[in-house]
């Protein structure tokens, strides 16, 4: 068996700033640590309850955060950028199962360090569903039939995950005070929490059931202001709804739709504030 593991940052516990996922910034080295731990008691759960191969996707940012030389000997690490399919680079449906580690709650949501991709957008929805990252990458997950097992974050992303797979164990190693702080548990306590959830999670497997996407999705992204909605409409295929900074696209399926949404929000980030 095979174990697909997608890592963000912002969900990882004691990561409460920006001054923790950024490279640029004093705390970005401690956060590095921290991640790099998480990951390695989901991956060596992972190898001891039999899966023969463990494929991680390092998720966050320029995606070459998690420290290959602490990670389990055994793991198979994607790093870097640009990856077509950013978060999801690498899934497809010969693994038997999904877990998303380090997770955030989507945009205009409550939640540590909550977005969807850019800070530019307000809100992401695929046909009437609102997804954020999590629910995103779920269902290109779903569209290989892939089921997601366990995600971990904060509480906030622990509801969301919950709402949208059935089943889905989670893993809360914070919970929100406000966008920017939060109750942590020490990471000596969140490995102990995350190898607990994750047996739980590999036990429950066969009771899981793949989000599976809808035939030829439309999505649509709501941005922060017109200027960015314009840059994304440059892509061929996107319309703008008429008086709103909403731009939509009809995808032929979830891959499309995944990397429409990946080249519109680059584009977006073009926008300056003035």
């Amino acid at each position: 068996m095979k174990l697909y593991i997608s890592v963000d940052m912002e969900g990882i516990t004691g990561l409460v700033d920006h001054t923790f996922v950024d490279s640029s910034r004093y705390n970005y080295p401690r956060g590095q640590k921290i991640m790099t731990a998480e990951a390695n008691h989901v991956i060596e759960t992972a190898f001891f309850e039999g899966f023969a191969e463990v494929v991680v996707n390092d998720s966050h940012s320029k995606m070459n955060n998690l420290l290959i030389e602490e990670l389990h000997p055994e793991t198979q690490l994607i790093s870097g950028d640009v990856k077509p399919f950013s978060m999801v680079q690498g899934l497809d449906a010969s693994f038997a199962g999904a877990a998303f580690l380090g997770y955030h709650s989507m945009a205009a949501k409550r939640g540590v360090m909550s977005h969807t991709m850019i800070f530019g957008v307000r809100g992401m929805h695929i046909n009437d569903t609102a997804v954020g990252e999590l629910g995103f990458n779920a269902y290109v997950a779903g569209y290989y039939g892939v089921p997601v097992l366990l995600v971990a974050g904060d509480d906030e992303t622990a509801l969301e995950a919950e709402a949208l797979i059935p089943g889905v164990t989670t893993a809360i190693v914070k919970k929100r005070i406000s966008r920017s702080a939060a109750l942590c548990l020490t990471p000596e306590k969140s490995g102990v929490l995350l190898r607990e959830k994750a047996k739980e999670a590999i036990a429950a497997r066969d009771r899981v059931k793949p989000l599976v996407p809808p035939d030829k999705p439309v999505l649509s992204i709501e941005f922060a202001n017109y200027g960015q909605a314009e840059w994304a409409n440059l892509m061929p295929g996107t319309k703008i709804e008429s008086g709103s900074p909403i731009v939509t696209y009809e995808a032929k399926d979830i891959l499309e739709a995944y990397q429409a949404m990946f080249v519109m929000t680059e584009l977006a980030m073009r926008t300056t504030f003035c």
